[in-house]
C-alpha cells in the first residue's frame, strides 16, 4: 500500500499484528514502541516484544516514553502526516494530537465486551466458550470506537492465552487489511453493553485446590501468557502450566492425591484436575508424572 501508515504498539499482541501485518504487505512509515523495561541487579536492558519482532522483520522500531515529551515525534505528526496510524496493546492513552488522525485499533475481544487491558485473560479466567476481534477507530473513552470489523470465533476446552493469541492476532490482521482497502464505515459501540478487562492482579494468580475444578483449570489456562499461576505446596510454589478436569476420578478433600501412576490427579472441591506440566520454583517445567516422581509424591497424599 502507497499510503503512509504508522504502528504503535509494545506489547506481545502487538507484537503478532505487526508480523500479522507485514505479512499483508502493509510497509510502515514508523514503528514506535515503548522503552524497555529492565531486570535483575544489572538493570538488564530488555527491549519491548514489539521492538524484537521488527528487528526479527528487518524493521527498526523507534522508542518512545510519553508521546506528550517527545519533540522529534510530535513534529514528525505534522511534517510527515500518517493517513493511518494502527495503535495496538501500545501502553499509554492516545491523546491530541494523535487522537484526530485515523487511529485504528485490533482489541481480542468482541466489543464493547472487555473494554481494557486483559481481554483474552478475563475471558478464559470468566470461562467463556466464545471470543472475538474487533477492530475499532480510537477516540478519547477506552476501547469506546466505531467498529469497521469484528469477528467471533469459539473457545475450545483445551484453548490457553497462549493459543487465543496467535489466532485472534492473525484474525485480526485479515480484518485490518481488509478495512484498509475498502471504505471504511463504523459502526457505534452500545455503551450500555459495555463490560470491563482490568489488568491482572497479583492475588489472581494464586491456585487453591479449594477452588472448583474448572476455575483451577480457567486459571491456569488464563495465564499461561502472564508468568503463569501457582499453589502452594508444602509451603512452596508450584506454577502449574497445563491441567485439565478430571471428572472420571471421583474427588475426596481438597487437595488429596487420588492418583499418582501418571500426571498426578488431585482433588478439588467439586471434581478432580489433573496436574500435566508443572515447575517448581528456581527449575524447569516438567511434566506433572516426572514432577510426582521427583517429589515421591503417592496417592492419599495431601498438597
Amino acid at each position: 500500500m502507497s499510503r503512509n501508515i504508522w504502528f504503535m504498539g509494545t506489547g506481545k499482541f502487538a507484537a503478532l499484528c505487526l508480523g500479522g501485518l507485514v505479512r499483508h504487505n502493509i510497509a510502515f512509515r514508523r514503528i514506535i514502541t515503548g522503552l524497555p523495561t529492565r531486570s535483575g541487579r544489572s538493570g538488564k536492558e530488555n527491549p519491548s516484544p514489539v521492538e524484537l519482532a521488527a528487528s526479527s522483520l528487518g524493521l527498526s522500531a523507534e522508542r518512545t516514553g510519553k508521546l506528550s515529551e517527545n519533540p522529534g515525534l510530535l513534529h514528525a505528526l505534522e511534517s510527515d502526516s500518517p493517513d493511518v496510524i494502527f495503535v495496538i496493546d501500545f501502553g499509554q492513552i492516545i491523546r491530541e494530537p494523535f487522537l484526530s488522525r485515523m487511529c485504528l485499533n485490533i482489541h481480542p475481544s468482541l466489543l464493547p465486551e472487555y473494554r481494557g487491558a486483559a481481554p483474552i485473560q478475563r475471558a478464559l479466567l470468566g470461562g467463556r466458550t466464545y471470543t472475538g476481534v474487533s477492530v475499532f477507530r480510537l477516540v478519547q473513552a477506552m476501547d469506546a470506537g466505531g467498529i469497521v470489523a469484528q469477528r467471533r470465533i469459539d473457545i475450545h476446552a483445551e484453548d490457553s492465552a497462549s493459543d487465543l493469541y496467535p489466532r485472534l492476532a492473525g484474525i485480526g490482521c485479515d480484518l485490518a487489511f481488509a478495512a484498509l482497502g475498502g471504505n471504511m464505515t463504523f459502526t457505534p459501540q452500545d455503551d450500555s453493553l459495555a463490560t470491563y478487562a482490568p489488568k491482572l492482579e497479583k492475588a489472581e494468580f494464586a491456585l487453591s485446590f479449594t477452588m472448583t475444578a474448572e476455575r483451577f483449570t480457567d486459571t491456569v489456562r488464563a495465564l499461561d501468557m502472564s508468568g503463569g499461576a501457582y499453589v502452594m505446596i508444602h509451603n512452596k510454589r508450584v506454577k502449574v502450566w497445563r491441567a485439565g478436569v478430571r471428572d472420571d476420578v471421583k474427588a475426596e478433600s481438597p487437595g488429596q492425591v487420588m492418583e499418582c501412576g501418571g500426571n498426578p490427579v488431585v482433588s478439588c472441591s467439586d471434581f478432580c484436575v489433573e496436574l500435566s506440566e508443572v515447575q517448581n520454583e528456581g527449575r524447569n517445567r516438567v511434566s506433572g508424572s516426572e514432577w510426582a516422581r521427583g517429589t515421591r509424591l503417592k496417592a492419599g497424599d495431601i498438597l
